[in-house]
């Protein structure tokens, strides 16, 4: 069955870096889009980034600049580089499979999800 099981949370002050893993299992992993999402105490989940089959990128304004998401297609694994780290990036972050192929930022578009993995950003 499809698992996606996420790493690389801690604990950073701000400016610090952090990268998140995503290994997946139980699917073509190529030819899905992939996505990353956050959720912080008291909110809303929101999408982060996401990246389509071919590799193209997508981030919320709130991160770019500042967080790359990347594939390895041989290694089955999605990558969240996240740079110049705020207070206010302090969640609980999530990679998802969508659909085959391109991306949408809609939630519903993303039938699977990882257990989180949680990022903490001091002042």
């Amino acid at each position: 069955q499809v698992q996606l099981l996420e790493s690389g949370g801690g604990s950073v002050q701000a400016g610090g870096s952090l990268r998140l893993s995503c290994v997946a299992s139980g699917y073509g992993f190529s030819s899905y889009c992939m996505g990353w999402f956050r959720q912080a105490p008291g909110k809303e989940r929101e999408a982060v980034a996401h990246i389509s089959s071919d590799g193209r990128p997508g981030y919320v304004d709130s991160v770019k600049g500042r967080f790359t998401i990347s594939k390895d297609n041989a290694k089955n694994t999605l990558y969240l580089q996240m740079n110049s780290l705020k207070p206010e990036d302090t969640a609980i972050y999530y990679c998802a499979r969508g659909g085959i192929g391109w991306c949408r930022w809609e939630q519903q578009w993303y039938g699977y999800w990882g257990q989180g993995t949680q990022v903490t950003v001091s002042s």
